[in-house]
């Protein structure tokens, strides 16, 4: 408990001297925002999919603070990460939806536990917090689409509070989720989506302190062509810190030192292009890439999304 006590008192001293500065950066939670686009409220037909590798390659100069300004820091950051996942959508019907169930496995160079209190980016690759989707539900209409969920992030990555060298973020994190994707002609080729996500989170690994609730929204508006296999568009993400983060054992900062909660959006081109041959259709290989803007307390940069997945077996194209 004396190390708690000493670890919260470190955090409170780190935030008011934040404060001081106006480099009010907060924590940060699982929930990379910007990982799903187009049709983000769909779900794929039944079968099973493996995503080989998803890549996602974040890269800032820029610290804002609390009014949006940029603060007068050498800051800058490159984070890569590399997924691999697996999908199993059913024939199972919940509540008039497919069932489907989702696992990822992440590694990455480095994990951002908050901006300000800078990183190493010597770390190395390793595993980081592991995701887990025991509940997605999927419904289609003739009009749209529509998507309910759960989602968990376990903390499996290396962490110990207050190292710069963290490739996990040290606590559980769970989201709900929704969304829909709405198709405004017969051939549902035109489109446009969005899913909100929830996310709260558990005490960090050795401390009192717990992340605040996030709320983020990613979707896109969109056109398929041949067939729906290819699909291009504007992709977008608009995140925000909900509620405050908590140092706990009551040394919580005081409203006068409360940095503004933070925020942030991202726009850009999204394309999802077949790998195919005349009679197969043997996976999809989906470029994203995002410009943020409007960023409060945080790092602004730019993310780049590469996904390549595979249905398996592979799907007729006659």
């Amino acid at each position: 408990m004396q190390r708690r006590l000493l670890l919260s008192a470190a955090m409170v001293c780190t935030a008011l001297a934040l404060c001081a500065t106006q480099a009010q950066a907060q924590l940060l939670g699982h929930n990379t925002p910007g990982d799903y686009g187009l049709q983000s409220g769909s779900q794929a037909p039944p079968g099973i999919y493996l995503v080989a590798p998803l890549y996602v390659r974040y890269d800032a100069d820029t610290l804002r603070n609390g009014l949006g300004n940029r603060l007068p820091t050498d800051t800058e950051v490159a984070v890569n990460a590399y997924v691999f996942g697996v999908t199993w959508v059913s024939n199972t019907k919940v509540l008039g939806a497919n069932y489907s169930l989702q696992f990822y496995l992440p590694f990455t160079n480095n994990a951002f536990e908050a901006p300000i209190l800078g990183l190493d980016q010597s770390t190395g690759t390793g595993l980081t917090d592991v995701y887990l989707q025991p509940i997605n539900l999927g419904w289609h209409t003739k009009n749209a689409d529509f998507i309910a969920g759960l989602g968990i992030f376990a903390p499996t990555g290396r962490y110990e509070f207050g190292a710069d060298d963290n490739l996990g973020l040290g606590m559980w994190s769970f989201e709900v989720f929704g969304g829909t994707t709405v198709f405004f002609d017969e051939a549902k080729s035109w489109h446009v989506a969005t899913t909100a996500f929830y996310e709260t989170h558990t005490e960090k690994e050795g401390s009192d302190v717990r992340v605040g609730d996030i709320l983020t929204f990613e979707g896109g508006l969109g056109k398929s062509f041949k067939q729906g296999t290819w699909n291009v568009g504007l992709a977008y993400y608009a995140q925000f810190k909900v509620t405050d983060d908590d140092f706990g054992l009551d040394l919580s900062l005081p409203p006068l030192f409360q940095p503004a909660k933070h925020q942030g959006f991202g726009v850009g081109p999204e394309v999802s292009i077949p790998i195919a041959s005349k009679r197969k259709l043997y996976g999809f290989v989906n470029f994203r890439y995002l410009w943020e803007t409007g960023v409060r307390n945080n790092l602004e940069g730019n993310l780049l999304v590469l996904t390549a997945s595979f249905p398996i077996p592979s799907v007729s194209l006659q």
